[in-house]
């Protein structure tokens, strides 16, 4: 038997919301922004331990402003420092919802592709009306294996 872990249902109206919401944290985020896979390899990505040291050379630029070019914005390096820290909790939580959302999407599929299944053998092996046949080789379509292309040249010995 089908095990059926999940059995919710969304209204449009649950939905509506859902995706208000997620307006709110877009609004609420306006800096965020979008990049190429490329422009993301060649980023720096730091890790949990290169906290301190981020932390540590903040602090050396603001005691030590004079060995710091011209150019260089002390203040924009703090701003940055002080919302990667307040990200941090948001994009945990972020993660671990998408975790569950995706799991769940996982679940709901293969409960649904399971009796998909369920559905197509018994109707295999009970409905061979012809009210079905169609329905049938609608479904079968699925399982249909793809001829492979013959290859022009025959391998040189």
């Amino acid at each position: 038997m089908i095990e059926n872990r999940i059995s919710a249902s969304l209204t449009q109206a649950d939905v509506d919301a859902i995706l208000a919401a997620i307006n709110t944290i877009k609004q609420r985020l306006p800096f965020l922004i979008h990049l190429s896979p490329e422009e993301r390899r060649s980023l720096p990505r730091p890790g949990d331990k290169s906290r301190a040291f981020i932390h540590k050379a903040l602090e050396v630029a603001h005691q030590n402003p004079d060995i710091l070019p011209r150019m260089f914005n002390v203040e924009e390096m703090r701003k940055d420092v002080e919302l990667s820290e307040a990200l941090q909790p948001i994009g945990l939580a972020l993660t671990q919802l998408w975790e569950q959302f995706e799991n769940t999407s996982i679940v709901i599929n293969s409960e649904a592709y399971a009796a998909a299944l369920a559905v197509y053998s018994l109707a295999k092996a009970t409905g061979k009306s012809a009210s079905l046949n169609d329905t049938l080789d609608e479904l079968s379509k699925r399982f249909a294996r793809k001829v492979p292309a013959k290859a022009g040249k025959e391998p040189a010995k």
